[in-house]
C-alpha cells in the first residue's frame, strides 16, 4: 500500500468500516510508516474534539483562595484587636474602625478578584472554542475530500455546526456542488449552501450550477432558490434551459411560473 494512499482510508479506519482485509492491510501500513501513524493520531484528537459538548471551566478556584484569606484575617483580627472593658472609649472606637477597613479592603479584593477570574475564564473559553471550531473546519474540510461519497456528504454536513462559515468553507462547498460526480453529494451540498443566499459569491454558484446541472431535483431546488431571492442574473440562463430541447417539461414549467417572479 503506497504511503500517500492509507490517508485517504484513515477516516473509514477509524469508524471501523473497513473490511477485514483492508483493516489488516492499513494496520501493517501503519506499523510501517511514522508519518502516517502521526496523521492516524491527530484524526483521532480532531474527531474527539468534535464529539465534545462542553468545556469545563474551573470555578473552585476563587472560593478557595477567599477563604483562605478570611481566614488569615479573622487571625490576624485575634492578635492585633482585644476590646476589655479597660480600654478607654476611643481606643475601642480606633480598633472597630480597623477591623471594618480591613473586612472592607477584604471584599473589595475579593470583588476585584472575581471581576479578574470571570474575564481570564471567559478569555480562556474563547479561546478554547475558537480551537475547537478551527478543529472542527479542518475535519469538514478532510471528509469533503474523502474518495467516499459517504464521507463527503459527512463533511458537508458539518455546515451545521458555523454560523458564519469563511471563504474556505463557502468554496469547498461550491466546488462539491459544480464538480461532485454524486448526484446526493451535489444536493447536500447545494441544501448547505442555500442557508447563505446573502453571500454574492453563493449566487454566482447556483447560476453557475444552473446552466450544468442534469439532476431535476437539484436543478429544482436551485431555480426556486433564485426565484424566491428574485437573482436578476439568473434570468438569462432560465430561458436557455426553456430554449434547449433536452430539459424536462416540468423544470420548463417551474421556470414559466418563476420567471415573472424575477423580471
Amino acid at each position: 500500500m503506497e504511503k500517500n494512499h492509507v490517508k485517504d482510508r484513515l477516516p473509514d479506519y477509524l469508524d471501523n468500516v473497513l473490511s477485514q482485509k483492508e483493516k489488516n492491510a492499513v494496520e501493517q501500513h501503519l506499523k510501517e510508516c511514522q508519518v502516517c501513524r502521526k496523521e492516524l493520531e491527530e484524526l483521532r484528537i480532531l474527531f474527539k474534539a468534535m464529539d465534545e459538548d462542553h468545556i469545563e471551566v474551573p470555578t473552585e478556584r476563587l472560593k478557595t483562595n477567599f477563604e483562605h484569606a478570611l481566614e488569615r484575617e479573622k487571625n490576624s483580627m485575634g492578635k492585633v484587636v482585644s476590646i476589655t472593658q479597660e480600654k478607654t472609649k476611643s481606643n475601642w472606637a480606633s480598633n472597630v474602625l480597623k477591623v471594618a477597613a480591613s473586612i472592607a479592603l477584604l471584599v473589595a479584593s475579593f470583588q476585584m478578584g472575581g471581576v479578574f477570574q470571570k474575564q481570564k475564564a471567559d478569555e480562556n473559553l474563547l479561546a478554547l472554542q475558537n480551537e475547537s471550531m478551527q478543529m472542527k473546519q479542518t475535519v469538514m474540510l478532510s471528509l469533503m475530500e474523502n474518495q467516499s461519497a459517504s464521507k463527503r456528504i459527512q463533511g458537508v454536513s458539518y455546515i451545521e455546526e458555523f454560523e458564519d462559515p469563511d471563504e474556505a468553507i463557502i468554496e469547498a462547498l461550491a466546488d462539491r456542488l459544480l464538480h461532485d460526480e454524486h448526484d446526493n453529494v451535489r444536493l447536500t451540498a447545494f441544501d448547505a449552501l442555500s442557508k447563505f443566499t446573502t453571500s454574492e459569491r453563493v449566487k454566482e454558484v447556483f447560476i453557475q450550477a444552473l446552466e450544468n446541472e442534469k439532476n431535476p431535483s437539484i436543478q429544482i431546488g436551485i431555480i426556486q432558490t433564485l426565484v424566491q431571492i428574485q437573482e436578476k442574473k439568473a434570468v438569462g440562463p432560465m430561458k436557455k434551459l426553456l430554449e434547449q430541447e433536452d430539459t424536462q417539461p416540468f423544470i420548463k414549467d417551474q421556470i414559466k411560473a418563476g420567471l415573472p417572479k424575477i423580471i
